[in-house]
């Protein structure tokens, strides 16, 4: 090697260094979240979807202030988010753009690729941070009524997939779920939140009745102008209940717990109601994140983002309630295959429907 190869040779970075920019960039990331709720909560992203503006004019639109709109419109720039006409120009002067491209990103709400909820979760949930050094120091929990909008953000964040495809293209892939609905059959889904997996159901099949079920109070009373909005209050009905208390016994072709297993303090008390609701024949369906089958490390992106989700939401409202379970995010099919054998059903089964963050389980009563 020659004195000018040896000068000119990329030094190997070190572990420290590593970790050490991989936070800073976290650091960044975790700004630029803000600043992209702060752009959809003001309206700014639909504002400029309608037309470009300057500072001054999007300030105009939205009834906001043009110092923080430039400022905001610069940083977005910078981000690549926006774009800008002309870099040289005079603050006010620049006249800044939403590509084509972002819009289903960030103004579409209905549009799978829609973003604002999941960066309005990251937001809430680490907003918790102070109250859960408390909770981490003592065993206590947190629960998502303590977590304040933490319910809005979730909701919203399940939205375009439970009122798209997961009704109209998931579930009828589950044996038996659609002869059954198209027939005019009874769905119970417990756990409802928002009621958009209800309401998702109702509007792709007609014929069908459900009842949604959750003990949030809040989330129920949104869930029922949910429905009204969309046109199928007569065919749902929200209960403020505990599911394993709430159901008739026999009486639904059709249970579903969509993304709240995990969170149950007593998970297999509401499976075993689960187990008592479905009628003879029909489905009992558990819909949740699709976790590794066992622990490794270090993980993949799934597996990082679900344990973020756990540490900071989903086992602290876990153990808010005692005795708990305590499952976190992260329950992994061998988890739930325990519970739902604890709660009398005969075994479980992973359905073939591929989805970036859901696993549909079969729970078999027989």
């Amino acid at each position: 090697m020659t004195p000018t190869e040896t000068l000119t040779e990329t030094p190997p970075v070190d572990a420290t260094t590593a970790l050490a920019g991989r936070l800073l960039e976290a650091v960044t990331a975790g700004l630029e979240l803000a600043a992209v709720h702060l752009g959809s909560e003001l309206g700014w992203y639909r504002a400029l979807a309608d037309a470009p503006a300057t500072a001054p004019e999007l300030a105009a639109r939205t009834g906001t202030d043009a110092r923080y709109a430039r400022e905001w419109l610069e940083q977005q720039a910078v981000t690549g988010i926006l774009t800008v006409d002309d870099v040289a120009a005079a603050p006010d002067g620049r006249r800044y753009a939403l590509p084509e491209a972002h819009r289903p990103v960030l103004v579409d709400r209905d549009d799978l690729a829609y973003t604002p909820p999941f960066v309005h979760a990251a937001l809430v949930f680490t907003r918790q941070v102070p109250r859960l050094l408390e909770a981490y120091r003592t065993g206590g929990g947190l629960s998502w009524a303590e977590m304040g909008d933490a319910r809005d953000a979730q909701a919203a964040a399940n939205r375009a997939y439970f009122l798209g495809p997961m009704a109209t293209q998931d579930l009828p892939a589950v044996p038996g779920v659609d002869e059954a609905l198209r027939a005019g059959g009874r769905v119970a889904d417990v756990g409802c939140g928002m009621g958009w997996s209800a309401v998702g159901i109702a509007r792709a099949y007609p014929a069908a009745r459900v009842d949604g079920f959750d003990v949030d109070a809040p989330s129920v009373e949104q869930a029922r102008r949910n429905a009204e909005e969309h046109g199928v209050a007569d065919r749902v009905r929200f209960t403020a209940a505990d599911a394993a208390q709430a159901g008739e016994p026999g009486g639904y072709d059709l249970v579903t717990a969509f993304e709240c297993v995990h969170d149950l303090a007593d998970p297999v008390a509401v499976l075993a109601a689960m187990r008592r609701m479905v009628r003879p024949g029909g489905t009992v369906l558990v819909v949740d994140e699709p976790v590794a089958e066992r622990f490794t490390a270090p993980g993949d992106g799934v597996e990082r983002l679900m344990y973020g989700y756990s540490l900071t939401c989903c086992l602290p409202d876990g153990l808010s309630t005692r005795p708990s379970a305590g499952t976190g995010t992260v329950m992994r099919p061998g988890t739930l295959a325990g519970y739902a054998r604890a709660a009398g059903f005969a075994g479980v089964d992973v359905l073939p429907v591929e989805h970036d963050v859901f696993r549909f389980y079969r729970l078999r009563t027989g």
